[in-house]
Parts: C-alpha cells; sequence; structure tokens
C-alpha cells in the first residue's frame, strides 16, 4: 500500500519527468537515505525506474517536458483546435505558434488541403509539411530543447515577412485587466508578432489560464479577434472580452462525453 510520501513522489515524477534522489529529499524535507527507502517498492513494482542516480515514472523516462504537457487537459484541447480548425478553409494560409494547444490544432489540420503554414514549432512543421498539398514556413535559430520551437530575433523578424489569414497563437494566462500573458519573455514577443501579422486572430487557451496573471504581457485584448476555449469565461474576463469586442467562443463537448453526461 502507497504512503503519503510515495503519492507525493509519484505526483513530481508526473509533473517534472526525472528526478535525482537528492532533489527528491530536498523537495520532502527528509533525508537521502529515507528518500532511497521510500523509492525501493516503487521501483520493485516497476512504477518508477532508476536512471543514472535519478528515477522517473516508467513510460515517461526520457519523455520531453513538451510532451509532457501535451498529456495535460488534453481533452479540453483537443476539443478547442477542433473547433478552431473549423474556421480554417482549403488553401488559407495560418500562422501558429508553439504550444501545446496549437499543436493540437496542427493536429486537427490534418484533413485540410494545400494550406500555407508559418511557424516556430518543429511539432508543428514536421505534423503538417509533406502531407496534402501543404507549404510550411518554418522560422529559424537556434531549437529550444524543451520545445523544439525557435525564438529570438531572427524568428521575429523571419515571421515579419508574411501576411496571413489566420494568425493563431497559445496563452499562458489570461487576466481581465491586462489580457493575454505568458511566462517567458521570448515566447511573448514572438506572439505580439505573430497576431498583427494575420487578417483574422486568434487565442487558443483551456480554461484554467482564466484568471492568472503571467510574468510578460503579450497583448491586451484590443488586437485579439477571437479567443477559443473550453469552458465559459467568468465575468470579469467575459465583460473585458465584450469591452474589446473579442470574439468568444466555447467548444462543444465531444460528443461520447456527452453522452456519458446524459
Amino acid at each position: 500500500m502507497l504512503s503519503k510520501r510515495h503519492t507525493e513522489i509519484m505526483r513530481m515524477l508526473a509533473d517534472e519527468g526525472t528526478l535525482t534522489i537528492s532533489e527528491l529529499a530536498s523537495r520532502l524535507g527528509v533525508s537521502l537515505e529515507t528518500v532511497r527507502r521510500d523509492v525501493r517498492p516503487l521501483t520493485d513494482n516497476g512504477a518508477v525506474l532508476r536512471i543514472h542516480g535519478a528515477v522517473g515514472l516508467a513510460g515517461q523516462v526520457g519523455e520531453a517536458p513538451f510532451q509532457r504537457r501535451m498529456r495535460e487537459n488534453a481533452g479540453s484541447k483537443r476539443r478547442i483546435a477542433r473547433e478552431m480548425a473549423r474556421f480554417i478553409q482549403d488553401g488559407d494560409s495560418v500562422m501558429l505558434d508553439t504550444g501545446t494547444t496549437t499543436s493540437f490544432v496542427a493536429r486537427e489540420l490534418l484533413g485540410h488541403r494545400r494550406l500555407t503554414v508559418v511557424t516556430n514549432s518543429s511539432d508543428i512543421a514536421r505534423t503538417l509539411a509533406t502531407v496534402n498539398g501543404n507549404k510550411v514556413y518554418m522560422a529559424g535559430g537556434e531549437l529550444r530543447s524543451d520545445s523544439g520551437a525557435a525564438f529570438g530575433v531572427s524568428a521575429i523578424e523571419f515571421i515579419s515577412k508574411f501576411s496571413v489569414t489566420h494568425s493563431i497563437i497559445s496563452a499562458g494566462a489570461i487576466d481581465a485587466v491586462s489580457g493575454v500573458m505568458d511566462h517567458d519573455l521570448e515566447e511573448a514577443e514572438f506572439a505580439r508578432m505573430m497576431l498583427t501579422r494575420g487578417e483574422r486572430s486568434y487565442v487558443v487557451t483551456d480554461h484554467t489560464k482564466f484568471g492568472r496573471r503571467g510574468l510578460v504581457l503579450v497583448t491586451g485584448f484590443e488586437v485579439v479577434g477571437h479567443l477559443l476555449t473550453d469552458e465559459p469565461a467568468d465575468e470579469k474576463i467575459a465583460a473585458a472580452l465584450e469591452a474589446h469586442e473579442v470574439r468568444l467562443i466555447v467548444a462543444e463537448p465531444d460528443q461520447a462525453a456527452a453522452q456519458v453526461a446524459r
């Protein structure tokens, strides 16, 4: 039977991938020997694997942080992506920034043909290139190890040369006063430029980002045309969106989930 500390170890590994024994001891406030003793039954039953002085969940060892984030609220992100894909027609030009929700959008666009796609995400480029007559342009620069995306001056200059039908960004936080926010300066700068390059601009984000404040402002609501999400916004955010004439679109539940609810 797992103890409370065993459960906490499993939770930390699920959130962060691999951790060393010393990192676990520090976070749990216990000795190295206590952590080794706690980890032993988890490795014995196959739930946790040891790797070079660290431990990780079986099935997730070696998994990149971006892949882990793809699993978080995956159902909601898929619904949002499916709704977003309805706004895009065959032959349209689309700009997508890096993010788990925009990566889901790319997967929902696999049924479209002859798209022109501009992105800084290697995941999105890999998903949509070489299929259905698509053209894919990827911003250059050093790719980040955590997301496989390019950022910086060269990436921003690259996308500034394009004008597309749909510019679509993800969001780290949605604040009723400030607007769309993120937790990373380079990601915020890239997303800000991207929103200016589309005839129609979209923010795609699940409801867990509502009411949060990020470290960096991406943009106020005045330059956002549409916000697509999975649940209705609270009163303050809904009022702010309405005041700036942002169209709030709530994705319909999956049919299977709706049938279960009945």
